[in-house]
C-alpha cells in the first residue's frame, strides 16, 4: 500500500507579516508625532510671548555653529603645516645624506653585488639576489672563467636562453637560470621546456640549466637523454668558490649536479 506524498510549500525568501509588530511601529510613530507636535508648539508659543529670548537663543546657537567651524579650519590648517615642515625636513637630511655619500661607492644590498662598468660581477650570497640578478650573477662567473662574448638575454620572449656566452675552447653555451627556494626542485618540464629551444633555436653547444635549489629525477633523467648539463646548489657553490669545474666541462657527465 503506498502512501501518497504529503506537499510542502515552497519557502520565499520573504518574512510573513506580523500584526502586532505593524501596530507597535505605528503605536510609536503617533507618540513621536505627539512628542514634535507638543515641543514646536510650545516653542512657537515662547516665541509669540518673549521674542527677543528666541532671537537672542537663535543668535547664540549660530555663533556656536561659527565658532566650531573656525576652530575646525585652524586645527585642520595646523595639522597640514606640521605635515609640511616634517616632509620637508626629511627631503632635506635625505638630500645632504646623498650629498656626503662618496660618489665612488660601488652600488650594493647587503652581500650581493651588482654588475660594474667592466661587465658582469659575481655574487656572494645567491640567495639574496632577484631572479635578473641571479642571471647576471652566473654571467659574472662565466666571465670569471674565461668566455667572451657574455650576454644576458633574459626577459619576456627568451625562448628558454638567459645567457649566452662562448666557452674559453670556442664552444656555444647557452645557459637558462632558475632562481628557486630550497622546497621549490626544477622539475621535468621546466627541463623539456629548455631542451626544445636550447639546441634548435639558439644552437648550442653546451645547454646548461642552473638553479639555487635541486632537480626532481625525472629532470635528471631528461636531462641526460637530451644533453642537458645540470647545476644545483652544491655544484654552484663549488663553480663559484673555484673547488668544482665549470659548467662546459662537464659535458661528458651530463646530469652531475
Amino acid at each position: 500500500m503506498t502512501m501518497p506524498a504529503r506537499r510542502t510549500r515552497p519557502r520565499t525568501g520573504r518574512r510573513s507579516f506580523d500584526l502586532r509588530s505593524t501596530a507597535l511601529f505605528f503605536v510609536l510613530l503617533a507618540l513621536l508625532l505627539c512628542v514634535l507636535g507638543f515641543a514646536v508648539r510650545t516653542l512657537a508659543g515662547t516665541a509669540e510671548r518673549r521674542p527677543a529670548w528666541v532671537a537672542v537663543l537663535c543668535l547664540a546657537g549660530l555663533a556656536a555653529v561659527l565658532a566650531w567651524g573656525r576652530r575646525r579650519h585652524r586645527l585642520f590648517g595646523a595639522r597640514t603645516a606640521r605635515r609640511a615642515a616634517a616632509a620637508l625636513e626629511e627631503g632635506v637630511h635625505t638630500a645632504l645624506e646623498e650629498w656626503e655619500a662618496p660618489a665612488a661607492a660601488a652600488p650594493s644590498v647587503g652581500d650581493r653585488r651588482v654588475a660594474d662598468s667592466a661587465g658582469y660581477a659575481c655574487a656572494d650570497d645567491y640567495d639574496a639576489l632577484d631572479a635578473d640578478e641571479f642571471e647576471r650573477a652566473v654571467a659574472g662567473l662565466c666571465e670569471r672563467d674565461g668566455c667572451t662574448g657574455v650576454e644576458v638575454v633574459g626577459g619576456a620572449g627568451d625562448l628558454g636562453a638567459d645567457v649566452l656566452a662562448v666557452a674559453p675552447d670556442g664552444r656555444r653555451v647557452v645557459i637558462q637560470c632558475k632562481r628557486y627556494g630550497d622546497g621549490h626542485r626544477v622539475g621535468s618540464q621546466d627541463l623539456q621546456r629548455f631542451g626544445g629551444t636550447c639546441y634548435t633555436v639558439h644552437e648550442a653547444d653546451v645547454a646548461v640549466l642552473v638553479t639555487t635549489s635541486d632537480f626532481t629525477a625525472p629532470a635528471v633523467e631528461y636531462a641526460e637523454q637530451c644533453g642537458i648539463v645540470c647545476v644545483g646548489r652544491p655544484a654552484l657553490r663549488a663553480w663559484h668558490d673555484g673547488t668544482g669545474p665549470a659548467p662546459w666541462l662537464l659535458v661528458d657527465a651530463v646530469g652531475g649536479c
